[in-house]
């Protein structure tokens, strides 16, 4: 009898994720294409992002991409901060996120915004000494606050441009940085004070109350498909800047949501029956209402579930060569690039495509060259772990293997975050 019953409980979450066999990497590469996809609507032919009309004015494409890559990203970096001391989990993830952006920045405003002022201008005067030339823009911008996103004036004619009369993003994908870092220190401070191993009980809590706040705006709107209210600024605070309230209680909660999924890992059941409750639920929310109140944490739950039952094959999607962050951070300008080049006039399929591939032409060697190099790093200096923590992971029967290779380990610390438009930082230049 006890076996039969023991057959027919669910397994868990914790039973099917494995950090080297999973499809995390496939999920995160699809959601970076999704940002892409979502963003040729403005940037490509001056409209919404792709997908706004489809889900009742709630989200669109790239913002549903966005909450998963936050959701995403908690699980896996609360995976990671469970194997690491407080100064390795530090400097894995400042390897993840700087290196990358920092080259990204030189890149940005010393080759491709050159080259945008050639084509429009015809030549570079006044190109290095304006008030937001490409110096400015590299050091405003070293910690990820993106306080500045045009560059000397330019791309202000390409169809994004002429939404807002006037020069517009080049990265405007670059404002959930300052998001990510916060909800790492986030995990940090969790970390130091041991609440992750031995009081997880607080992490749910955290959620709880984020949840609350969640419902309050949602029942506070107009209708069911009112987008959650404005609640001003959070900050700023030094090097990192100011946080729109709303965004940070949204992108806070998946967040949340995936810490807590990994740390109660063993008592979320996996099951075909409730992926296909939640892609109900998720569905009729996005197509007559209550996407926030009952479709995010539907959302989670499918995430979470494909990640480990997707078929075996895609796990090896990024393994070994994960290109995600890359198309993150480069995906905005090369959309920029074609679209003053005229790209667009080829239509809606193939700037896709061009965006798409452009993307990846510059997301490779940013892996190969600077974030797979800068990985390496995160193990100099460290010795084993602690015995503290190795008990601490046996009371909490911590089986998955160990990644080995540099995307492996990634996997289990993954940036994990593509973005949209900020809807608080002035629309010219951010997108």
């Amino acid at each position: 009898m006890q076996a039969w019953l023991d057959g027919q409980r669910s397994r868990t979450l914790r039973d099917r994720y494995s950090a080297q066999h999973n499809a995390f990497g496939v999920l995160r590469l699809t959601m970076a294409c999704g940002v892409v996809i979502a963003h040729a609507g403005p940037i490509g032919f001056g409209g919404a992002n792709l997908g706004a009309t489809l889900f009742a004015g709630q989200s669109d494409i790239g913002t549903m991409c966005v909450y998963g890559f936050f959701l995403i990203s908690g699980f896996l970096v609360t995976d990671s901060a469970l194997r690491s001391s407080l100064s390795q989990y530090i400097r894995a993830r400042l390897l993840r996120v700087f290196p990358g952006l920092w080259v990204c920045l030189v890149v940005t405003a010393f080759a491709i915004a050159p080259l945008v002022a050639l084509k429009e201008n015809g030549n570079l005067s006044g190109f290095w000494g304006h008030p937001e030339g490409p110096f400015d823009y590299v050091t405003t911008n070293l910690f990820a606050s993106m306080e500045q996103f045009p560059i000397s004036g330019l791309l202000a004619d390409t169809p994004y441009g002429q939404i807002f009369g006037g020069p517009s993003a080049f990265d405007g994908s670059l404002w959930t940085l300052r998001y990510d870092l916060a909800f790492y220190g986030l995990v940090g401070i969790l970390l130091m004070t041991s609440v992750l191993r031995r009081s997880p009980r607080w992490v749910l809590l955290l959620t709880g109350i984020c949840y609350a706040l969640v419902l309050r705006d949602f029942f506070m709107g107009p209708t069911l498909t009112s987008r959650p209210p404005q609640h001003g600024a959070v900050g700023p605070f030094p090097l990192i800047g100011a946080f729109a309230a709303d965004w940070t209680l949204m992108l806070g909660f998946l967040f949340l949501l995936g810490v807590a999924a990994r740390l109660y890992a063993h008592r979320i059941p996996i099951n075909g029956v409730l992926a296909g409750l939640a892609a109900a639920v998720l569905i009729v929310s996005l197509w007559r209402g209550g996407f926030f109140a009952v479709g995010l944490p539907s959302l989670a739950y499918l995430l979470l579930f494909a990640a480990v039952a997707l078929p075996k094959k895609l796990f090896r999607i990024s393994r070994r060569h994960d290109y995600t962050y890359g198309i993150y951070i480069y995906g905005f300008p090369v959309q920029q690039v074609i679209a003053l080049l005229g790209g667009a006039q080829l239509g809606m399929a193939a700037y896709i495509v061009l965006s798409l591939l452009g993307s990846l032409l510059l997301a490779v060697p940013s892996w190969h060259l600077v974030e797979r190099p800068a990985l390496r790093f995160k193990t100099i200096g460290s010795g084993a772990r602690s015995d503290t923590t190795a008990d601490a992971d046996r009371a909490r029967h911590v089986s998955e293997p160990v990644p080995t290779t540099d995307a492996a380990r990634l996997s289990a610390a993954e940036h994990g975050v593509v973005a949209v438009q900020h809807p608080r930082v002035d629309r010219r230049h951010s997108g």
